[in-house]
């Protein structure tokens, strides 16, 4: 399967801002990024189509969070910024390449591989 590494995360401040990466192995399809604080259930952050044209978000991350791609280099982004200490999380991204019949899906069954997930601390 694609094997899928996250980098990025770290210690912020209150409104400062942070970009995630997630590099793969393979050619992925749809690509998503969940998270997980601690104590909470793992909640989903954000989607992309493999195109890059077609985008999916949370509620609560629109107009902060910025999901993109780059397919020449095999990685998904995820651009966070005016960063609020609720944002603290264990960030994963997770991938879909075996069909692209499930792009911009919430549900992480329909996801084909995980990272092993990057820590993101906000203090305020």
């Amino acid at each position: 399967q694609v094997q899928l590494v996250e980098s990025g995360g770290g210690l912020v401040q209150a409104g400062d801002s942070l970009r995630l990466s997630c590099a793969a192995s393979g050619r992925t399809f749809g690509s998503g990024w969940f998270r997980q604080a601690p104590g909470k259930e793992r909640e989903f952050v954000a989607a992309i189509t493999w195109t890059g044209t077609n985008t999916y978000y949370a509620d609560s991350m629109k107009g902060r969070f910025t999901i993109s791609r780059d397919n020449a280099k095999n990685t998904v982004y995820l651009q966070m910024n005016s960063l609020k200490a609720e944002d603290t999380a264990v960030y994963s991204c997770a991938a879909q390449y075996s069909s692209r019949s499930f792009q911009l899906t919430t549900v992480p069954e329909h996801y084909d591989s995980w990272g092993q997930g990057t820590q993101v601390t906000v203090s305020s």
